[in-house]
């Protein structure tokens, strides 16, 4: 099956069904979203982060660890 066929069958599927599959597609492929922000998650996520107001009046931010 082409790429085409899946897009006219996706087309003519029902709105909520349209969405189930860009959810899907969305969970199991990241390679749209930029690895910039993937690392700015994971520093997020391993509280290595400081409020806008601290940065802002000169402070240095934690240092980053690089995404493998």
């Amino acid at each position: 099956m082409s790429a085409q066929e899946i897009i006219e069958q996706i087309k003519a599927l029902s709105p909520e069904d349209r969405a189930q599959v860009a959810r899907f597609v969305m969970e199991q492929d990241d390679s749209w979203i930029p690895e910039s922000f993937k690392a700015g998650m994971a520093d997020a996520e391993a509280g290595r982060f400081v409020d806008m107001e601290t940065v802002l009046s000169g402070a240095k931010p934690p240092p980053r660890t690089r995404r493998k």
